[in-house]
Formats: structure tokens, C-alpha cells, sequence
């Protein structure tokens, strides 16, 4: 189990714990030698090759109370790819995407098992607002990681942006999850930020090709539904899950609920939609048949969705053959 904090109510390190697979409780940390890596968040690996990849984000103290400036413009957020031995417990490689690049959250490795590469999402840059999508990959006898996708910010007046944005007078995107289809072609970007999911041809591992977009809530634009044309909406995609069979994409709108209320302080509402997908030449577009929404229970807010039996996010591998 990934964390953000450390054992014993420390703030940190953050890390793995292990579980015990009948009880689910906590046997102790996993990591034999954890190196220079402090901040943790999401975790998964390369089976075959012996390999877990872990991302960073931040201390539970930077995460509860929302989002602090300081810790953003100084650049204390986490923002290196952690490489590990599984059969070791040791940390073997670290790689610094620059600090500029804050907030490294969800990896995406390639579901096929001879493949050895990934992608990770970064929330943010301090230089342009802009958010990004990083691959990873095997070079030799090391790890090496790149920039593919880079989403830019949009300009807005600053009177319509939330305090916290309004000396940057633009809306960055806040890449806050991806998805990588069963199949290993389609990535999923969700821009909370700007309320949007972006779907890309990943067929070519450096070159992704934007091949679909919907657009549902935002900062500045609050896109409604179809289904629902007169209801503007709070949050936008922000977690996502993917069929096993590609073709169904599911995204809900609630970040964390101090953040929510820091870019989004008119409310997030409660809301999640479902995209039909296009395996052929790619295209996302939404259902208007599944749509349930409604303002927010006593601060309850949807999270995150799984799917019956599996899906893209729990199926940690698919052998072709």
C-alpha cells in the first residue's frame, strides 16, 4: 500500500507498507533501503523485470490544509520517478524531472509484461502553469524518463479566477490522474483545472497524438453535461477509469475536499459521466444516458470509481499471448 506519510503518525517519509493478505493489516514498512527517496504517492511495476516505480507528491502536513504558495513557488512539492528492486527492497535509481515540475502523481505502466515503459503525470509547472505527461523507459541498462505531453495553461480575467489563481491571471490544467487502456494504446489526461479529458494515440511511445477531447466543468468554463445543457458544473475529470474492453471511460469530478474548495470555492457539487470510446481511430464522446450529479451530501464527494470484475487501473498486467 502506497502512502504519503511515514509509520507511526510521522509526516514522513512517505513509503510502502506491507499488509497482511488475509487481515489487511499493516506488517511494517516494505522498503529495505530507501536511499535519498522522501516523498511517496502512487506505486506500481514492471513484474518481468524486477522493477516497481514509485511517484512523489508531498508530506500529509503539505496535503491536509490545502494547498499553501509558499510550498508551490518554492518548489517543495516532490518531482522525481523512483526505481526499485522488487526482489531487493531497494531503491536503485532516482530520476529528477526538474523541480520546476511539481506534484509527480499517477504511473501508468505498460499493462503488456515484456514491455518497459510507462507514463506519470505532473500536475504542474512553476515556470508556465502548464501541465505534463512523462514517459519512461528502458535505455541500456538504465531507467531514463521525457517530456511527451505538454498541456498549456489558459489565460482568464483575473476577477473570474479563485484568489489562489488570480495573480497568475490564467487557468493552469492540473493534470490530476491518467489512464492507459488495457491495450496499451489509449492514454487518458484529466485537467481538472481546465475541465477536460484529453485522449491520446500513445502508439508511438514518444509522439502521442491527441485524438479526442471532452470538456465537462472547469475553473472559468463550467461546461455542463448534455444530458444536463442548463447546469453548469463544479470540478472537472478528475479521477479516471477505463473498461477492460476500451470502450467505456468513466471520470469523476472531486480532487480532495480542502482543494476542492480552494480552486473551485462556489462548490464541486457531486457528479461522475461516462464516455464512449472509439477503438478504431480514436474520439471520446460523452453518454447522455448516464449522468448522475447533484450538489454534495454533508461535504461527500465523488472520488473515484472501480469497475466490476476489473478494469485498466486494477488489472496490473495483460500477457498477449
Amino acid at each position: 500500500m502506497f502512502n504519503l506519510g511515514g509509520a507511526n503518525g510521522n509526516d514522513g517519509p512517505g513509503g510502502v507498507a506491507l499488509l497482511d493478505h488475509d487481515t489487511f493489516e499493516v506488517i511494517g514498512a516494505w522498503e529495505a533501503d530507501r536511499g535519498e527517496q522522501y516523498f511517496g504517492y502512487d506505486g506500481w511495476w514492471h513484474l518481468d523485470h524486477d522493477t516497481m516505480i514509485t511517484s512523489e507528491w508531498a508530506t500529509p502536513s503539505m496535503v491536509e490544509n490545502g494547498l499553501h504558495p509558499e510550498d508551490l513557488l518554492g518548489r517543495r512539492f516532490g518531482h522525481h520517478l523512483n526505481f526499485w528492486s522488487l526482489s531487493a527492497r531497494t531503491l536503485t535509481q532516482r530520476i529528477d524531472l526538474g523541480d520546476a515540475h511539481q506534484m509527480v502523481l499517477e504511473v501508468r505502466p505498460a499493462h503488456d509484461p515484456t514491455k518497459t515503459w510507462g507514463f506519470v503525470g505532473v500536475v504542474i509547472s512553476v515556470e508556465d502553469l502548464s501541465g505534463s505527461i512523462w514517459a519512461w523507459y528502458r535505455d541500456g541498462d538504465t531507467w531514463a524518463a521525457t517530456k511527451v505531453i505538454t498541456i498549456p495553461a489558459e489565460p482568464a480575467d483575473p476577477e473570474l479566477l479563485p484568489p489562489a489563481l488570480q495573480p497568475f491571471g490564467a487557468v493552469p490544467p492540473l493534470v490530476s490522474d491518467i489512464d492507459l487502456s488495457v491495450d496499451d494504446r489509449w492514454l487518458y489526461v484529466a485537467c481538472w483545472g481546465t475541465g477536460e479529458l484529453k485522449q491520446y494515440d500513445v502508439s508511438d511511445l514518444f509522439h502521442p497524438r491527441e485524438t479526442g477531447s471532452v470538456k465537462l466543468g472547469g475553473i472559468i468554463s463550467r461546461q455542463p453535461h448534455p444530458a444536463a445543457p442548463d447546469q453548469p458544473l463544479g470540478g472537472g475529470p478528475q479521477m479516471v477509469e477505463v473498461s477492460r474492453d476500451g470502450q467505456r471511460v468513466y471520470v469523476t469530478n472531486s480532487l480532495y475536499g480542502v482543494w476542492d474548495d480552494i480552486f473551485y470555492p462556489q462548490g464541486v457539487g457531486a457528479w461522475m459521466a461516462k464516455l464512449d470510446a472509439d477503438q478504431d481511430g480514436g474520439g471520446i464522446t460523452p453518454d447522455q444516458r448516464f449522468f448522475p450529479y447533484g450538489d454534495d451530501f454533508r461535504g461527500l464527494r465523488v472520488h473515484q470509481t472501480r469497475l466490476q470484475a476489473g478494469d485498466a487501473s486494477s488489472d496490473s498486467y495483460c500477457h498477449t499471448s
